[in-house]
């Protein structure tokens, strides 16, 4: 089997050659195997991030089950032009060897406004975004700066253009998926408070997002490319949100949008770290979703990968969970291989299972650790 086949099969519920193999690398790894800084790949996009990761994929070759979140599907009713006297910009306010600071600005009336964060790209990490400048001892608004400008960043085509290119390319690689839908309305700790100061904000995003989604999956079937499944998670869906607050803001938008996938013949996916086990469930008994993971171990989450193929595994399937720093990143191959079949022997039994990792691996995690990951599930994972 190709990955491709290999992979439909498994989401089809049905039993494949071999244990499919999927370690996320979604990230680092791709980006430090370009050799270039960072924020080459997640600023100036040269390259960007997702030809890295198809060159990852290649490299290493295994079943790539792939979210590919920067492929946007625009809406034509949402695409409104900024009035004439709105216009923001983004400019470089610190640089040094080891990190770029960027801030937006906008005019209004002709005069500057800072926005009241930064991001921060570093030369050989992911970047992070929104930090209060105060934070980094950066002044609220810059001293001095670089505009950045439309032609130092590369230019790659956008929407269903981009879907094609990279369905092409990915090829009998894997299966590329679309966000359409989101399993976290909260956020951040600030967006904690402001739910409890203002609930009704949350709920009228909540009814305002169910609309929206539906409209993307819509306008989604238009396309004479269409992607192969979509994803409707959000990562660390329950750190922000307790149940409750799942319940009441996202799961309705998991509902409809696993439901919709059902429809039309779409498999579903939820990517959630952190605490999943009640996530699980609740996805299994109550909505129509295909597959979810990474289903983390202790202490970054609180699943018993045996347990939930006990529970669930006739219902969803399960893609997860060796940890990614003490096995992928500080294992030794030994540790790798031994992990991995435990893996198997507590998920792959009847199909509906991919081992994979419990988020994403580690900016050095040795390749022989990657590679005997993948060899271990597609000797030792036999049908």
């Amino acid at each position: 089997m190709t990955s491709r086949e290999r992979l439909l099969t498994v989401l089809n519920g049905k039993i494949p050659d071999h244990v499919p193999v999927m370690p996320d690398l979604s990230n680092m790894v791709p980006a430090k195997m370009t050799g270039k800084p960072f924020w080459d790949i997640y600023l100036y996009q040269d390259p960007p991030l997702w030809r890295a990761y198809l060159d990852c994929v290649k490299y290493f070759g295994f079943d790539s089950l792939w979210d590919a979140y920067y492929v946007s599907i625009p809406l034509d009713s949402t695409n409104q032009s900024s009035p004439a006297n709105y216009d923001i910009k983004t400019a470089v306010v610190f640089k040094n060897e080891e990190r770029l600071v960027t801030q937006n600005f906008e005019y209004v009336n002709g005069k500057r406004y800072w926005a009241k964060t930064v991001d921060v790209y570093y030369i050989a990490d992911p970047p992070t975004a929104g930090l209060d400048p105060r934070s980094i001892r950066l002044p609220e608004e810059p001293d001095k700066f670089e505009l950045l400008k439309h032609e130092d960043i590369r230019q790659w085509p956008a929407g269903e253009e981009l879907l094609k290119i990279l369905k092409s390319e990915l090829g009998e690689c894997g299966l590329l998926g679309v966000v359409c839908g989101t399993s976290k309305l909260i956020n951040t700790e600030q967006d904690i408070y402001d739910f409890f100061d203002d609930p009704q904000k949350y709920y009228d995003r909540r009814d305002w997002l169910l609309d929206y989604y539906e409209k993307v999956f819509m306008k989604m079937l238009t396309y004479s490319c269409r992607p192969d499944f979509i994803s409707t998670g959000g990562s660390g869906t329950l750190i922000h949100q307790s149940l409750q607050t799942f319940r009441e803001l996202a799961l309705p938008i998991v509902k409809k949008m696993t439901a919709l996938a059902k429809q039309y013949g779409f498999p579903s996916h939820i990517h959630s770290c952190g605490p999943e086990t009640e996530l699980v469930k609740i996805c299994a008994e109550e909505t129509d979703l295909t597959v979810i993971d990474p289903l983390e171990i202790s202490p970054m989450g609180d699943c018993d990968l045996k347990e939930l193929k006990r529970l669930y595994g006739d219902k969803l399937v399960l893609k997860g969970n060796l940890h990614t720093t003490k096995i992928m990143l500080h294992g030794s191959v030994s540790d790798v291989v031994e992990a991995s079949k435990k893996a198997i022997d507590d998920a792959a039994a009847g199909g509906r299972f991919i081992l994979s990792t419990g988020d994403q691996c580690g900016r050095d995690t040795p390749y022989e650790n990657i590679m005997a990951m993948i060899e271990t599930a597609k000797t030792y994972g036999r049908y």
